[in-house]
């Protein structure tokens, strides 16, 4: 019957409501100049109007709306005009009928025009579509997929249904621009493998692409972003696309291309670099607040003080007009900028403040951040905002948000941990991650903190809040059975409580599944082992076997990640040649490619090994390289721009004093004179002591010398010197004094130049090493400390480093044991109690008791 329908309808659809010839009506719509001739044509038409015509003429009038100015105004104009419900109607009567690009096309441009998702004709569009699904091309597939992204239907099962279609024609597909389209939109539902599976098959198609194709490029970026995957070399190809049309990259461009950046951690100095030059022509040509806001967080973290100056102000002049969003994110950026405009602030605040009810809990929290950070004191604002985040705590019911509130409520001043609160928290703890966990007991302590300064108490109830947050933190880890799941919650992990009650069980639950460490992860793993200063050989001797068997699939910008916790924590694997020597000989062809603040990084991480590539270092030593580097300077905050300086002067002190072959000079003078001349000279309370106690041993305040600067500018706690008979010389009689270098210049290399000691005399170095000296778990020197001795010793010194641990352990609990022991290490004499006590083995013990001691003092 329904057939038979069929057949007979399918006549008189063709001849009744189909004129002869479609061509001509569709001629007369592309002749109109304006929508309204549009609009008169489809009134005067209505009754003989194909499907095709019916998409003609959406065509048509998206097209004249894309060349407005005010786009959201003429939409509107648009979408009430009288004549548009005679289009919607048409269209409604003949959805069933389209083509599928017709069709595809049709539901993309009426979201265009803002009709709502739940709106009946873009529900029939999408349920038509759905139903033809399978027999999409590639790029009609594409386009549908972006309808459904613009309707948040990402984790929908027929966006479920997309995925599974790309997956089973993966290998047939050869139109990049479609597969791009496609894998933003799928992003957030596929498997690992098939995150694998695309990325392969997006380096194999990258070629097919014309290089001027940079919509591309940024959604292959965009997909790398929602995966969480920063793969060099897509972005590294990626990156050129972008480098070679930057003339043609707009501000809506530029700042989505930093944010995914950013987000990424991929670091490109050229494009950073060009993106502020173009972005600060742009300052006078744009008026618009929506635009400039854009504006304003792209260029302000990089810009000098004139711009930050001009953008300031100019923002001060469109804040009346900001939303609350755009003021949210204005506050973050000025957070970002350290930026010290007391007006701009007051005013971006008090913004806020009239819409504190409509953000969401993690906007909230940075609310909360940026006021801080910032310094701002308002007292009505933040009795609001407290206001605001225990509303939200109450009602709140994901842990993510909570530790979000707890975590903003813990910032504000005079925080109360209340009977709410720590509900609220023990309420959610069965479900939270390590991050949540992580997020609580950060602001616990923080409460405790406070309690104890300020009311010189601590509830009970803390204490057994942290004692549930330790048991769900070891829970989660003992639970765990997969590398991957792991790394995605502690990679970010910081902070007093995971240090003392979780690290350990981590790096032993990260020992267990070692085997799972992979040419994807390894860098990501190093960089965490680094942070932790922890010191395991098991899982370091694996992260150096697959380098060495996998080096081939790693990127060269991951070695400097791979090599520094060898480095921080002074580790030389079973294979130390041949890693170090694979990593360098990886990393030569891409010298003039890596930013220069990496490769200062990478240098001064060899140099700490006693590694000095030539080739590196030829590179870094370069008039050429070090303009590079000042440029790149000038964009970053101001301290890493001082720690970037501190890594390259202390790379040029190595090079000089390891490797005098290389004839590379010493050009650090002034920058350490500056440096030094303020914070030179001051000693901790065991270093006074210490200084006591040594001026008695060696008979009188004048024979040792405190706060001493060693040519190339090491300092050294102390300094005495021995003549040939093991006696103090005091410095006042012989007038001996560490020479001053000469001013130095590039040209040639420079000398180490001061008084000479009498013949058979020693000069010794004596410092105090506290725990920052030595790894977290056992008392191996770092690698800082470690190549420290080795500069001491080439400048002539005996060195004597005096370990926290063992000063402050219980052989040493007495002056006179004090005494015997610096005796001993100076002259070789005592009553020599400290070999006892390592016999004994209660230094290793001693250890982790004055960990914690210490650590409670510099809390």
């Amino acid at each position: 019957m329904l057939r038979l329908r069929a057949i007979c309808l399918f006549p008189w659809r063709l001849f009744h409501f189909r004129p002869f010839s479609c061509e001509p009506l569709i001629s007369q719509m592309d002749k109109c100049t304006d929508e309204e001739q549009v609009f008169d044509f489809i009134e005067k038409n209505k009754a003989v109007l194909s499907e095709k015509q019916v998409g003609s003429a959406f065509n048509i009038l998206w097209q004249f709306q894309k060349q407005k100015t005010s786009l959201l105004k003429s939409v509107e104009c648009i979408r009430d005009h009288p004549q548009f419900l005679t289009l919607y109607n048409l269209t409604a009567s003949k959805v069933e009928f389209m083509k599928d690009d017709t069709l595809v096309n049709v539901l993309y441009i009426t979201q265009q025009f803002a009709i709502e998702a739940h709106d009946p004709l873009v529900e029939a569009l999408v349920t038509e579509a759905w139903r033809r699904l399978e027999r999409f091309d590639i790029h009609v597939l594409s386009k549908f997929s972006t309808c459904l992204a613009d309707q948040h239907l990402h984790f929908s099962p027929l966006m479920g249904n997309i995925a599974d279609i790309v997956n089973r024609k993966l290998e047939t597909i050869q139109d990049l621009r479609s597969l791009s389209v496609l894998m933003v939109s799928i992003s957030c539902l596929i498997s690992q493998r098939f995150q694998e599976q695309l990325v392969k098959k997006t380096e194999l198609l990258f070629d097919t692409v014309d290089s001027s194709q940079v919509n591309i490029a940024r959604r292959i970026v965009q997909f790398l972003r929602n995966i969480k995957y920063c793969y060099y070399p897509l972005l590294e190809r990626c990156n050129k696309i972008f480098l070679s049309h930057a003339n043609h990259l707009d501000l809506e461009s530029i700042s989505k291309i930093l944010s995914l950046y950013h987000f990424l951690q991929f670091h490109s100095f050229e494009f950073v670099l060009m993106a502020k030059k173009r972005l600060t022509e742009m300052i006078p040509l744009i008026d618009h607040p929506a635009s400039f806001v854009k504006l304003f967080i792209a260029l302000g973290p990089t810009a000098g003080p004139e711009e930050k100056k001009q953008l300031e102000s100019s923002m001060l002049l469109m804040s009346e007009e900001l939303t609350s969003q755009q003021a949210l994110a204005v506050m973050g950026a000025m957070e970002e900028m350290e930026s010290r405009n007391s007006r701009l602030i007051k005013k971006i605040a008090s913004i806020l403040h009239k819409h504190l009810d409509d953000y969401k809990p993690i906007e909230l929290l940075k609310i909360t951040q940026a006021l801080i950070f910032l310094h701002y004191r308002s007292k009505e604002l933040f009795v609001k905002l407290r206001e605001v985040l225990l509303s939200h705590l109450k009602i709140s019911v994901k842990s993510s948000e909570i530790s979000f509130l707890v975590c903003a409520i813990s910032m504000l001043p005079s925080p109360h941990l209340d009977e709410v609160v720590i509900s609220r928290i023990e309420e959610v703890l069965p479900q939270c991650d390590l991050n949540d966990l992580n997020s609580f007991a950060t602001s616990v302590l923080r409460w405790i903190q406070y309690d104890y300064m300020y009311l010189e108490s601590t509830t009970g109830k803390q204490l057994k809040l942290l004692q549930k947050l330790d048991h769900y933190g070891h829970q989660r880890l003992q639970k765990c059975n997969n590398l991957n799941l792991l790394w995605e919650e502690f990679k970010s992990l910081k902070g007093d409580w995971f240090v003392e009650s979780l690290l350990e069980e981590t790096i032993a639950t990260l020992q267990c599944l070692m085997d799972e460490i992979n040419y994807v992860n390894v860098a990501g793993i190093s960089s965490f082992i680094a942070r932790t200063n922890y010191l395991n050989t098991l899982i370091l001797d694996r992260i150096a076997s697959v380098v060495l068997q996998q080096i081939e699939k790693i990127h060269p910008f991951a070695v400097l990640a791979i090599i520094l916790p060898f480095s921080i924590l002074n580790y030389d694997p079973p294979q130390r040649d041949e890693f170090f020597g694979t990593c360098i000989q990886h990393l030569n062809s891409y010298l003039t490619v890596l930013d220069p603040l990496m490769l200062v990084f990478l240098g001064f991480s060899f140099a700490t090994l006693e590694y000095f590539p030539e080739d590196l270092l030829k590179t870094i030593f370069n008039i050429k390289f070090l303009d590079r580097l000042d440029s790149q300077l000038e964009l970053l905050c101001s301290s890493l721009n001082m720690r970037v300086q501190f890594r390259l002067m202390e790379l040029n002190r190595a090079v000089c004093l390891e490797c005098p072959e290389y004839q590379i000079p010493w050009f650090h003078d002034r920058f350490c004179q500056q440096h030094y001349n303020k914070d030179i000279g001051s000693m901790n309370g065991v270093q006074q002591h210490i200084y006591k106690m040594l001026a008695e041993v060696l008979g009188g305040i004048n024979c040792v010398k405190a706060s001493v600067l060693t040519p190339y500018y090491h300092t050294v706690d102390f300094e005495c010197i021995l003549d040939k008979r093991k006696k103090p010389l005091p410095y006042g009689n012989h007038n001996i004094t560490l020479g001053k270098l000469p001013a130095s210049h590039w040209e040639s290399n420079t000398p180490i130049v001061r008084s000479r000691l009498p013949p058979g005399a020693e000069r010794i170095a004596l410092d105090f090493l506290d725990l920052r000296a030595f790894c977290r778990n056992i008392p191996h020197l770092k690698g800082k400390s470690a190549m420290k001795k080795r500069h001491l010793e080439i400048l002539g010194y005996r060195v004597i480093q005096i370990p926290h641990f063992e000063w402050n352990s219980m052989a040493l609990s007495t002056k006179d044991a004090r005494m015997d022991y610096l005796r001993e290490r100076i002259f070789g004499e005592g009553t020599n109690c400290f070999q006892l006590a390592i016999q004994t083995g209660e230094i290793m013990a001693n250890h982790l008791v004055a960990n914690v001691y210490e650590r409670q003092i510099a809390n």
